[in-house]
């Protein structure tokens, strides 16, 4: 399972790096940090990662499998 980001659609909001602070931040400057980017996610953080896929106030993040 990954998640791919859509950076244009991103606003910040940090609803994600709530429901998964080990997969994404919000740094200094409000741009999003996924930590895994282009990598799978580990099973045990699928919950968290899913639960911010579906949070997610802009659609910015997809999940796929």
């Amino acid at each position: 399972m990954r998640i791919t980001v859509d950076r244009d659609r991103c606003e910040g909001h940090g609803v994600c790096e709530t429901a998964a602070p080990d997969l994404f931040q919000i740094d200094d400057e409000g741009d999003l940090v996924f930590h895994l980017d282009g990598h799978d996610i580990p099973e045990e953080q699928w919950a968290a990662a899913t639960n911010s896929v579906l949070t997610c106030p802009v659609a910015a993040l997809k999940l796929e499998k």
